[in-house]
């Protein structure tokens, strides 16, 4: 697929957020050198909204940010949620007192990652809830609600949001308003073509040119049913049936719809869709109270449409209609343009940081390490990184299948992260230190839910550990072994979930059994038991991640997470071993 990207596509999320705050200056500011800016104009003395989510779905989340909408958003990497820290930064850069509310899709990286972002606002003194988004009907059953994808579905609970805050409702009423709103929202998507993330090779996902698939999700998550391409009636007459019986529709409810392009169906289709679906309503008795067409929510050049049903009353068609404006979305009459002193002077764009220089692995000694240093420890954690960066296209494969083939860059991002922090440590004697280290660089830079995961995989059994500047075979066993519950305690996974604990929690035990002998064999038990737990998971039904949408089908396929954590135990035998 061609794109039109620089070179360097590790920092398109800095560019393209440099660039549309560089054209729009007059309307926003960005929020110190994190990847998020806040709306200049906001109301004061009012709750506060804080949108946000992976990038590659523009104009969800950035333009919907402005007068009548959020103050702030927090702009994650392609396709992965923003990292805790990032969160926390645009909540206390738009808090005005009276409480912060967080708007963003249901999925597991973001419910993770806002979750971390609201405790660190709650121990600075904030008053902050949040509302979680999962319109897309198609992605798991009412009785499931919960396990639903938030999609295009969330315009219309930010923007009820945003009005309720203008309006200067207290926050529970605020909170109040956006759940109201997301409860009585649902959508469903048809996918024509894949989209292809920045810096993979392929596409999201494959489907022929002659069909079409229902209930696609934004990441490439498959849907509810694959058919050959049908007339644009009879896709929107499936498509409606679904939402129409979702949600009870019946004669004189009041609704507001949106049409929306997934990134390259054209408005002429666009509109045809509408045309079509508003015979069918019009039939049906369902008063239209406003109609959006128009792209919204999307996934790069991914193909297809979303129909998203509002079902309105008096106090939901209050906020609807409320006056709003951004570049991207507009009601009434607000144009929000804000002047300040200076804005028109060109101010000079920083772009990301320059690349991590190559590593330099040094080992205290030739041969079989007995037990790690704390140099030790930061060359093992620096050869773990590039190994993950050079398996980047590998677990990208691997991911693509099940996933939204994101995982592999995730990995890498984070990894370059890290070692950026650990070659700044060459003087550290504290071994804990580096494994903390790494992990909170990990975790305040990967976004989605591997940023936490993997970033508590180092992070957690390190962190508030006595300082030691030697780490035997027992104490790395203790603090996987707390990393685990860490891990767990976060992400609810289990093994048989198909996730990374399916190989971390074998690897853990196999550890604590073999604690007594030697490191390097302790490794390699552990290794081993990873890798068993790795091919196990080709066994499960997914229930956690966007896999979880693909139930029986995702078997047969390895995942993603858990062949990194394989990777990594495999990494820390190679360097223990002196391969």
């Amino acid at each position: 697929m061609k794109k039109i990207l620089n070179a360097d596509v590790d920092h398109v999320v800095e560019e393209m957020l440099a660039g549309y705050l560089s054209a729009y200056k007059r309307y926003y500011k960005r929020i110190g050198e994190y990847n998020a800016f806040k709306y200049k104009g906001h109301r004061k003395d009012k709750v506060a909204l804080v949108i946000g989510g992976g990038s590659g779905h523009e104009p969800l989340f950035s333009g919907y940010c402005g007068a009548g909408l959020a103050d702030g958003v927090a702009c994650g990497n392609i396709c992965a949620s923003p990292n805790p820290e990032l969160i926390y930064e645009t909540a206390k850069a738009v808090d005005q007192g009276k409480g912060v509310l967080f708007i963003y899709g249901c999925y597991a990286g973001d419910n993770l990652n806002f979750d971390m972002a609201e405790e660190l606002c709650r121990a600075d003194g904030m008053k902050t809830a949040h509302v979680r988004v999962w319109d897309d009907c198609a992605s798991a059953p009412k009785e499931r609600i919960t396990d639903r994808r938030g999609i295009a579905g969330d315009v219309f609970v930010i923007k009820a949001a945003g009005a309720a805050c203008d309006a200067g409702l207290a926050f529970d009423e605020v909170v109040r308003i956006a759940e109201k709103a997301r409860d009585n929202i649902n959508t469903i998507g048809l996918a024509t073509s894949p989209g292809t993330l920045p810096g993979n090779d392929k596409p999201t996902f494959e489907l022929p040119d002659d069909e079409v698939e229902f209930g696609m999700g934004l990441h490439g998550e498959p849907g509810i049913e694959r058919t050959k391409l049908k007339p644009a009636d009879e896709l929107v007459g499936r498509m409606y049936a679904e939402l129409k019986a979702e949600m009870n529709l019946k004669e004189g409810d009041e609704i507001a719809v949106l049409v929306n392009g997934l990134g390259s169906t054209p408005l002429l289709e666009l509109n045809i869709v509408y045309y079509d679906l508003h015979r069918l309503m019009a039939a049906d008795g369902l008063k239209v109270h406003d109609a959006e067409v128009k792209t919204y929510c999307t996934c790069m050049e991914m193909g297809g449409f979303s129909i998203t049903v509002l079902k309105l009353d008096e106090e939901l068609k209050q906020y609807y209609d409320a006056p709003c404006y951004s570049p991207y979305y507009a009601k009434g009459e607000l144009t929000g343009a804000v002047s300040e002193p200076g804005d028109m002077e060109e101010e000079e764009t920083e772009f990301a940081e320059a690349d991590v220089k190559e590593a330099e692995i040094v080992r205290s000694k030739e041969g079989e390490l007995a037990e790690l240093n704390a140099a030790d420890a930061r060359n093992m954690l620096l050869y773990i990184a590039d190994k993950i960066i050079a398996g980047k296209p590998y677990l990208t494969e691997i991911d693509s299948v099940i996933g939204d083939g994101d995982h592999g860059i995730g990995m890498a991002g984070g990894m370059q992260k890290a070692k950026k922090k650990l070659l700044r440590m060459e003087d550290e004697t504290n071994a804990y230190a580096v494994f903390e280290a790494a992990g909170n660089a990990m975790l305040m830079s990967m976004g989605g839910a591997s940023g936490v995961i993997f970033g508590s995989l180092f992070l957690a059994g390190a962190k508030g550990m006595k300082p030691k500047e030697v780490l035997t075979a027992a104490d790395v066993a203790k603090m996987e072994r707390m990393s685990l519950l860490a891990i767990q305690e976060r992400g609810k996974a289990e093994v048989g979930d198909k996730t990374m604990v399916d190989a971390l929690a074998p690897a853990v035990e196999a550890m604590e059994k073999t604690a007594s002998g030697s490191l390097l064999n302790m490794l390699k038990a552990a290794e081993e038991a990873a890798r068993q737990g790795m091919e196990d998971t080709k066994k499960y039904v997914a229930k956690f991640g966007r896999a979880k949408s693909l139930m029986e089908r995702a078997i047969g396929h390895q995942d993603a997470g858990a062949t990194s954590v394989w990777l990594i135990f495999q990494g820390m035998r190679e360097f223990v071993e002196g391969r």
